[in-house]
């Protein structure tokens, strides 16, 4: 008797789903890159670092080149994009990208290596980004696991961002900080690029498979209200929408019902015309980066 071959019970943009549990993912690339000691281009350094090992969450940071051994930097969590459930904060692209970050804007940045779904499903990738927060902050007394965070971050300018998934995870990660704190540091910022706030039907469905515990496509973590979004917990926020992107209207929404909102602060959107999803990621140079250009502004004018 021949053997069952396995059926396909869920098709989304970025895996499907057999009856017999196994995902397959679209996105094959399993690439990754070493931290690099010295980069010879820009100076900076990276390693790799354990957050937590249960779960296992891990982190890359960068490190620019510093004019004095004590010199003080913004400190910036970054959190890659991929749907949730692709990427990685190891691969190429998000190692160039934040290196860039790390090198126009003169931070300390953390790239955190969240748990995916829907293996891992929804809201792992919102508690690990909030572990590497709070990983963040236990350096601010100067005693904490990182020597780079010890020595040389400055924790009243704390910021976090991210692009498609991670800049939903950075709203999330802001809305945490309002309710719950995050005592030592000050929350100077969010960069949200591209934020993945669903609006496409196979984007909602993909969502809702990845994050059983939702309320539906009204669920706070990707249709955050204007109330819900009067307890952000950060002083600015940076939302970029691009004009061809799918995901440029729900992005909109978004800023707008931030500003109907009782938070205090202040949001700028930036929309990039003529531009598709994510775009800035294909751009090597930070000099002819838009967006780049833009966040290292933002962070540096706090």
């Amino acid at each position: 008797m021949e053997p069952t071959k396995p059926e396909v019970t869920h098709e989304f943009p970025f895996f499907r789903v057999y009856n017999d549990g196994r995902v397959e993912k679209f996105n094959r690339s399993q690439e990754t890159v070493p931290p690099t000691t010295n980069d010879p281009i820009t100076g900076v350094q990276s390693k790799d670092v354990v957050i937590s090992d249960d779960p296992k969450i891990s982190a890359r940071i960068f490190l620019p080149r510093l004019p004095a051994p004590t010199h003080k930097l913004p400190v910036l969590l970054y959190a890659h994009g991929g749907a949730f459930s692709a990427m990685s904060a190891f691969s190429p692209h998000y190692d160039a990208h934040v290196r860039t970050l790390a090198t126009e804007a003169r931070v300390i940045a953390v790239s955190v290596e969240y748990r995916l779904a829907p293996e891992h499903p929804i809201p792992a990738c919102y508690d690990d980004s909030w572990a590497a927060l709070r990983w963040i902050a236990a350096h601010a007394n100067g005693d904490g696991p990182d020597p780079w965070l010890n020595e040389n971050a400055d924790f009243n300018r704390v910021f976090v961002g991210g692009d498609s998934a991670g800049g939903n995870i950075s709203g999330n990660l802001a809305l945490r900080a309002g309710s719950i704190g995050l005592p030592g540091v000050r929350f100077a910022g969010a960069i949200l690029v591209h934020p993945y706030f669903g609006g496409v039907e196979a984007d909602d469905k993909m969502w809702l498979y990845m994050c059983p515990s939702a309320s539906g496509m009204d669920d706070y973590r990707m249709k955050p209200s204007a109330e819900v979004l009067g307890g952000i917990g950060c002083d600015r926020m940076l939302v970029f929408v691009a004009e061809k992107d799918h995901l440029c209207g729900p992005g909109k929404a978004y800023y707008e019902n931030l500003k109907k909102s009782a938070w205090k602060g202040k949001v700028e959107l930036v929309e990039n015309k003529g531009e598709e999803h994510c775009f800035h990621l294909r751009i090597t140079s930070g000099d002819d980066n838009a967006v780049v250009k833009k966040i290292v502004s933002f962070i540096n004018h706090d």
